[in-house]
């Protein structure tokens, strides 16, 4: 099961649900991805090339991507 570990965190970034306040809107904007919602969490859903550029435009505004 390590390669479809691996493959859905390079496919997906899991965060708070307020984690993403005031960004959601550009990040949507710039990137080819989908924010849904789960309860206390949100999740961004895209390709793998997605995913790394949103998360690197993420961590420039302050929203930390473990």
């Amino acid at each position: 099961m390590g390669a479809a570990d691996r493959f859905r965190d390079s496919t997906q970034i899991l965060l708070p649900a307020g984690a993403l306040e005031g960004v959601r809107e550009e990040l949507e904007r710039q990137f080819t991805v989908t924010v849904h919602r789960e309860g206390d969490r949100v999740r961004v859903i895209g390709s793998p090339i997605e995913i790394k550029d949103a998360s690197d435009f993420l961590a420039m505004n302050g929203v930390t991507v473990a």
